[in-house]
């Protein structure tokens, strides 16, 4: 599944050819995405304005000036491209390229044609009143964006405080982070030289104050997000950027898909494969502690 690095850029590739464009036509060929498309999708959207495109943890938002927010997500398989053609690429694992899979074209008055594609069926669209959107129940528990200014080492170990589930678990519960996954999570905990199995608590005191651990991990977290959003992501399936061409952060992975190399640290150990809550996790157990 596309995580915060695989959205932001999309959204960036999306922005030029959306905001301040009116949506004039609105084609929905496939109603059966993950929730289906409401039946009066096409009349709220048709000769809206998009005053902004904003990005909420995996989430696209879409601000119309009709005052509905396009809330919108890439499911497992979602891509979204401008015009037509594809530039040539190699994934891990090579995706689908029919057009069958073409499921809602949006028509803009600046002359983009811009097509949402997921084989998978996984995403969605979904029109939200601007006015009630804290109350959206697929944004108002998320947590704190890890790239905003608020997100520091005190607001993750208040976070994490008495939980007794690994680290690698609380990374990945967006009520504490928003935004994270496999991949990210992996990546920033070998930076910060954490195990993935230690217990979350560990990273606050007994007052849930952030200590040492703490310290480290949150630049870890930003550092290895800001890498991947200049990359254009990771193209691993199904990512690709607006243009058609692949995300480039696959080619960077120090642990992540590394089972059995050595130690990128230079440790002497071995990057570990092991699997927590059905996920595959990836680390150095001689390093990360």
């Amino acid at each position: 599944m596309p995580e915060l690095p695989e959205v932001e850029t999309v959204r960036r590739g999306l922005a030029p050819a959306m905001e301040g464009a009116r949506i004039d036509k609105v084609e929905v060929r496939h109603r059966g995405l993950r929730w289906p498309i409401a039946k009066d999708f096409e009349k709220r959207i048709e000769g809206k304005t998009v005053d902004g495109l904003g990005r909420r943890a995996k989430y696209l938002t879409a601000d119309l000036s009709s005052g509905d927010v396009l809330v919108m997500h890439l499911g497992m398989s979602g891509s979204f491209r401008i015009g037509k053609d594809a530039k040539p690429g190699v994934y891990y694992h090579e995706r689908s390229k029919s057009t069958a899979h073409d499921h809602v074209v949006f028509h803009m008055s600046n002359g983009q044609t811009i097509t949402f594609n997921d084989p998978r069926r996984f995403g969605s669209m979904k029109l939200v009143a601007r006015a009630k959107i804290d109350e959206e129940p697929l944004l108002h528990a998320l947590g704190p964006e890890p790239l905003g200014n608020e997100f520091d080492a005190a607001m993750l170990a208040a976070a994490c405080a008495g939980k007794k589930t690994s680290l690698k678990a609380a990374l990945l519960d967006q009520r504490v982070v928003a935004g994270l996954g496999n991949i990210y999570v992996c990546e920033a905990l070998f930076r910060a030289k954490l195990s993935p199995k230690r217990r979350a608590s560990t990273i606050a005191d007994r007052h849930g104050k952030p200590n040492d651990r703490a310290e480290a991990l949150v630049p870890a977290i930003k550092a290895v997000l800001e890498a991947a959003i200049k990359a254009g992501g990771s193209s691993l399936r199904d990512h690709r950027r607006t243009d058609g061409s692949l995300g480039d952060f696959q080619h960077t992975f120090l642990v992540y898909d590394r089972e059995g190399q050595p130690c990128p640290a230079g440790c002497k150990g071995t990057v570990k494969r092991i699997v927590q809550a059905g996920r595959s996790t990836f680390y150095c157990p001689s390093c990360q502690k």
